[in-house]
């Protein structure tokens, strides 16, 4: 991540505790090191377990995911980060038109028939997946 990206990301990132003088210990890892782990492991499709050794070890950020993960803090980011991009082109900051999008996934015999169905279109059984993108291509919830 160069310093200008970093810039911009900084600020939307929580605040650690013992920085705010709640107590605590310091982290191992600032937070720059483990957003670009998590870019890579987004990038590059790999798993957790695969991740580089130019990265902090991947157990320490996978628990940096999955603790921003469950306060919510992902799509908070996510959310921030596309208005920023949106503003930044000159548009509202929350989209007025998007483009949906499916994609039907062949589903494994293991695969609960409750969780599945049948594309008549292109004639695969399995399951549906959809993403929804404003006019900047931003990803929407």
């Amino acid at each position: 991540m160069s310093d200008a990206e970093w810039a911009v990301v900084r600020p939307l990132l929580p605040v650690p505790g013992w920085l705010r003088g709640r107590g605590g210990q310091p982290e191992a890892y600032c937070h720059r090191e483990m957003l670009d782990a998590i870019r890579y492991l987004v990038d590059n499709g790999t798993k957790w377990r695969a991740m580089p050794a130019d990265y902090p070890p991947w157990d320490r950020a996978y628990a940096f995911f999955r603790r921003w993960r469950n306060h919510d803090l992902v799509r908070e980011f996510h959310d921030r980060l596309r208005r920023l991009v949106r503003e930044r082109a000159g548009r509202d900051s929350e989209p007025g038109a998007g483009v949906i999008d499916s994609q039907s996934v062949k589903a494994d015999a293991v695969v609960g028939s409750d969780s599945r169905g049948f594309d008549g279109g292109k004639l695969i059984n399995g399951r549906k997946r959809h993403v929804v993108v404003d006019t900047l291509a931003c990803c929407s919830r």
